[in-house]
């Protein structure tokens, strides 16, 4: 019996059978950890893991939020199964890349390739806003190489990027018109594509919902997803095991994700703008490009 009730418990956590509501991960500032030298970085910072390996069927391997405190950061350090993404949210923060450093003002984030080395320093008095995503080549596969380099000392800061980034800036989004077969004006762009990615990470999307608005049902049989809310709030649906809608109310800082070939819908219920980070991740590399493509899309800036 007891090997019976572990099996089921192991297929709900691989599978992602939980119920909408049971999936939904809050932001919980007194959930975070306080974590010191990270990778051999200088100071500390803090943070928590709103989703895990076990969150997708796909290969995400975790999604941290946190804050990076003053003079925090990650050391210099590469990944030999995954690709990584540092995004702060607000406040400006150094990147490093391959060797190469430049600072980023939030919220914006650079790609970490597999295999390559990087880091992240937070050279201010103030305390920063933080995410790290990763998605590995290999499901449940995470490892890495520290260099014992703080990279708090940097003696060339580049004033343009030498490595991949992305911004979330309201400039660059484009309007959809009842996107899905929803209501309303939305405004959307695809940030990142499959090519930006050695892993089978898909894309990172950015999607504002004004007031009012509604993106209508729609599924993607080949890639699981993970929304974040980045700022507003609104009610989210999914078609549930009986064919009802479940539906959750979501706040900036919920982590939503979403199965394979999972119904959804979402809307604006609040009176500001709701803003949402989309993570894409493949079910398999070699068909990354394929059914991934939201309706209005545009190149990566």
């Amino acid at each position: 019996m007891k090997r019976t009730c572990l099996l089921i418990l192991s297929a709900v956590q691989l599978f992602g059978l939980e119920s909408l509501s049971q999936r939904l991960a809050h932001t919980d500032p007194s959930k975070f950890k306080v974590a010191k030298a990270v990778h051999g970085g200088a100071g500390s910072l803090n943070y928590t893991a709103l989703l895990n390996e076990h969150s997708l069927e796909t290969n995400l391997n975790f999604f941290h939020r946190g804050v990076l405190n003053p003079h925090g950061g990650a050391g210099n350090h590469l990944h030999y199964f995954d690709d990584e993404m540092y995004f702060i949210l607000d406040g400006e923060a150094q990147f490093s890349v391959d060797g190469h450093t430049s600072v980023l003002k939030g919220p914006a984030g650079a790609l970490c390739p597999m295999g390559h080395s990087h880091a992240l320093y937070n050279a201010t008095d103030k305390p920063i806003q933080w995410m790290n995503i990763s998605v590995s080549s290999i499901r449940g596969k995470g490892s890495a190489y520290n260099m014992n380099d703080t990279m708090e000392k940097v003696a060339v800061i580049d004033p343009i990027p030498y490595f991949v980034t992305m911004r979330l800036d309201h400039s660059l989004l484009r309007p959809v018109e009842k996107m899905d077969a929803g209501t309303g004006t939305v405004q959307y762009r695809r940030a990142l594509q499959p090519q930006n990615f050695l892993s089978p990470w898909a894309y990172v999307d950015d999607l504002v919902l004004p007031p009012g608005a509604a993106v209508g049902k729609h599924l993607h049989h080949e890639v699981a997803e993970v929304f974040y809310v980045v700022s507003g709030e609104g009610s989210f649906s999914v078609v549930d095991e009986g064919g009802g809608d479940e539906t959750v109310s979501i706040h900036s800082g919920d982590a939503i994700p979403l199965r394979l070939s999972e119904v959804h819908s979402f809307k604006n219920t609040g009176n500001d703008p709701l803003e949402f980070m989309v993570i894409g991740v493949s079910r398999d590399p070699a068909r990354a490009v394929d059914n991934i493509q939201l309706s209005g899309s545009t190149t990566p800036q």
